[in-house]
């Protein structure tokens, strides 16, 4: 990948005293979150500003259950009684505005009981069509503010790009506000897609842990990959720096989707979620999802194995479980727990290509899924190719090492965050 003429363009979209150019400006006279609870996310900076970013706009807003204040309240309800901000529409992703949906589910078209506000559903909408739901509903501006938990297979970051793309269609202007990467932002890890394996959980060529906060993504999204970049703003948090874990912000966290229940969850998943591509449990239906890993007839020995890579921060606990839904509903299986012990040296994606390399070799049952999800999971056939091939750990992280380095030169030109 090769930095385009629209890095300047993106780097134009923040302006004036909200926004930020450079990552030297993340630094300069700003308290950090680091152990302290300073973060203030974008939109606290938005409202304590009277909305002068968007006065004199219909502004509609993509949002779900994690875009709330400080005190818990959402930011559609704060602005839509707040006479500064003209507040029109909302737009609701995977699992819906107010979150009442499961995985790979939304909530329609509706109006908000709390607010009357027309809800409009942009799941699996893209291009064209999702340009002619913003028409229809009168926008002049479209607003972002969601969660995300750092992997380039959480969908949300997908609607980010979906939206940027049809708000440029559709002549609207885009606004993002900016939320911590909850697993910090020290690095990009794993695998880079290729494009032949792109779907709703990768679209463009981005690591698997992408170590980048959405408003990063945005102007990487509009620099890189937009073939007409969106008229597009972000709006920088402060007391946030590279090196913070959620915990150290002082935000509430609400889960972002029913199975990313807690930080610690986020931690895991971009490695973890592998198993998704796996006739394996990735522990949904338990209240550790992600963390616990199982199958019927998996017993004491992929502990052991895994514990034996000697894998840096984490150990792995022979567990059992009984998936209330989905894989193995209601059945006992056996696998790990993954406890992280030290995560600054935790590598997620390592540890999952850890547990598929001793998975495989320990169970004989080990099964890709059959449709080669791990694929669009991995952006490639070589992770799963390599495994079936025998391959160990070094081996499979190390052959994605020069696409991810080509990666980070690209990345570090969008960061606003030290």
């Amino acid at each position: 990948m090769s930095l385009s003429r629209r890095s300047l363009l993106a780097a134009g979209g923040a302006l004036g005293a909200v926004t930020a150019t450079a990552p030297a400006a993340a630094a300069a006279g700003e308290p950090h979150g680091h152990g302290h609870g300073r973060a203030r996310t974008s939109f606290e900076r938005l409202a304590d500003d009277g909305y002068a970013l968007l006065a004199g706009e219909r502004v509609g807003v993509v949002t779900n259950p994690t875009g709330i204040t400080r005190d818990a309240r959402h930011l559609v309800d704060v602005m839509h009684a707040d006479e500064r901000v003209d507040l029109v529409a909302v737009f609701g992703p995977e699992h819906g505005f107010r979150g009442t949906a499961q995985a790979g589910g939304s909530e329609g078209r509706y109006d908000d009981p709390a607010t009357g506000l027309p809800v409009y559903d942009t799941y699996l909408k893209s291009g064209q069509p999702l340009a002619d739901v913003f028409a229809a509903s009168g926008v002049d501006t479209v607003v972002f503010d969601i969660q995300d938990v750092g992997a380039r297979f959480y969908t949300y970051i997908w609607t980010l790009y979906d939206c940027m793309v049809a708000a440029a269609l559709a002549g609207k202007r885009f606004v993002v506000l900016d939320r911590p990467n909850p697993v910090t932002g020290r690095a990009a890890l794993g695998p880079v897609l290729d494009r032949a394996f792109a779907t709703f959980v990768g679209r463009e060529p981005i690591a698997q842990a992408h170590g980048m906060t959405v408003a990063e993504l945005a102007r990487l999204f509009n620099g890189e990959f937009l073939t007409a970049p969106v008229s597009l703003e972000t709006v920088r948090m402060t007391g946030w720096r590279r090196t913070d874990f959620f915990d150290s912000t002082g935000l509430p966290w609400v889960p972002p989707s029913p199975n990313m229940p807690t930080p610690e969850t986020a931690l895991v998943y971009s490695g973890t979620c592998l198993f998704e591509g796996t006739n394996l449990s990735e522990g949904r239906g338990t209240t550790r999802p992600f963390e616990l890993l199982g199958a019927e007839g998996i017993d004491r020995r992929w502990a052991e194995a895994a514990n034996a890579l000697g894998l840096p921060g984490v150990r792995f606990r022979e567990a059992y479980f009984a998936p209330t839904f989905s894989k193995f509903q209601g059945k006992t299986v056996g696998g790990v727990q993954v406890h992280v012990h030290d995560r600054e040296s935790f590598d997620p994606v390592r540890a999952g290509i850890g547990l598929l390399v001793t998975a495989r070799s320990t169970w004989s049952g080990f099964a890709w899924r059959a449709d080669d999800w791990i694929d669009k999971l991995t952006g490639s056939t070589r992770v799963r190719t390599l495994i079936d091939a025998g391959a160990g750990v070094d081996e499979t992280v190390g052959a994605w090492q020069a696409d991810l380095a080509a990666f980070r030169a690209v990345r570090k030109e969008y960061l606003l965050y030290r």
